[in-house]
């Protein structure tokens, strides 16, 4: 046990390639979610509120000395410095708040204490602040946690089968294409996603919107919080606008827009690692269920970083699996069910951006299963 109280994970034994790539089993799995979790310690499912405070505040603490140091010291600088001097502070301050968005998931979850005022208290709050609307992202995430894996369902990255590639898509599968959209799709992925549904589940009835409590991602009991969600956007854009009243539009971005901009790249990136890999299976309704969906996902290693975001990056499939468990007790969870998981776990220690780039050239499409009678199960292809 580490001095801050984590179990420390000992890390997978390195894979070749071809191992890290191998199909993962599809079948249904000989346990239970019942087993999986009679294998964990049951302290693992306790929340804490100070516990859960400490990891928040630390973070916010960080943030500011950041920005303090930014503030005071930057306009101090010699010309040439300050241009090596932003860079370091934006991407500083962008991964210590992807932290703090990890934080406000989890009270998403209700995993950061066992009262969903203060948790739906701290998130609204904290992800506000990152422009996320709270209530609306809870409750279409949770809808993703309810249909991981699913074709029909699923509301996170749900792959094309081949017949619905744009004609224009070969024309897309090659290096530049490839730069190109994942560009697009790390700058302005999450404000698509929010604003139009974008790599989400289609729907009928109406626009697809996270800021719009009348679309159809929400029920009835559920439209007067997406209300509150977005005053809460909104006091945060009355906000920032006070601020570059006073301070300047330029002071602004640099302070906030900038690191914003990491965050969001950040969450569209550990998304999509988490759910795209050319090992893991799809499913329609006639093969979908929860646990197989559930296992449908893959951890990874991002370095020093899997602390800086709370292990949300190598601990995913627990947290699929456990998703009210809060982030200090995943990496425990995850060694104490991998011996029952056995190949249904999939973990790939691949450096990120090397595994960004070979998942957007060979996780184009996905297409039934040919090597067996599974036609319901579904398997990336790349091939146009």
């Amino acid at each position: 046990m580490s001095a801050g109280g984590r179990m420390q994970v000992s890390p997978p034994s390195k894979k070749s390639e071809t191992d890290t790539i191998k199909r993962v089993p599809c079948e249904t799995p000989p346990f239970t979610v019942g087993e999986l979790k009679k294998a964990i310690p049951p302290h693992c499912f306790k929340r804490s509120i100070p516990r859960s405070f400490s990891y928040l505040i630390w973070d916010i603490i960080i943030a500011s000395c950041f920005y303090y140091v930014a503030t005071t010291y930057f306009p101090l600088l010699p010309h040439p410095l300050s241009y090596f001097a932003w860079p370091l502070y934006w991407a500083c301050q962008g991964c210590v708040l992807t932290g703090v968005w990890v934080i406000a998931h989890e009270c998403g979850h209700h995993a950061f204490s066992d009262y969903q005022w203060l948790d739906d208290t701290v998130g609204l709050i904290f992800h506000s602040f990152l422009l996320v609307p709270y209530f609306s992202w809870k409750y279409s995430h949770r809808r993703h946690h309810s249909n991981t894996g699913s074709l029909e369902r699923d509301g996170v990255f749900v792959p094309k089968k081949k017949s619905d590639i744009k004609w224009y898509g070969k024309y897309l599968n090659n290096p530049l294409g490839r730069t190109v959209m994942l560009t697009v799709q790390f700058t302005l992925g999450w404000p698509l996603c929010l604003a139009f549904n974008v790599s989400g589940r289609p729907y009928d009835g109406g626009f697809a919107c996270h800021f719009h409590p009348n679309a159809p991602i929400y029920n009835d009991r559920e439209r007067l919080q997406i209300y509150i969600s977005d005053a809460g956007i909104l006091a945060v854009c009355y906000g920032l606008y006070r601020y570059a009243a006073v301070q300047g539009v330029a002071s602004m971005v640099c302070f906030y827009g900038v690191p914003l901009l990491i965050v969001n790249g950040f969450l569209v990136l550990i998304t999509y690692l988490q759910h795209t890999h050319p090992s893991l299976p799809h499913y329609d309704s006639s093969e979908w269920d929860w646990l197989r969906g559930a296992l449908a996902t893959v951890d990874r290693d991002y370095g020093i970083l899997n602390k800086v975001f709370h292990n949300i990056t190598d601990t995913h499939v627990a947290h699929h699996l456990f998703s009210t468990m809060p982030h200090y007790h995943a990496m425990e969870a995850t060694k104490a069910i991998k011996p029952i998981l056995g190949e249904y776990y999939q973990f790939d220690g691949t450096p990120v951006v090397k595994a960004m780039w070979r998942e957007a050239k060979e996780c184009i499409y996905v297409e039934p299963d040919r090597q067996g009678e599974k036609k319901g199960v579904f398997w990336y292809n790349n091939k146009l």
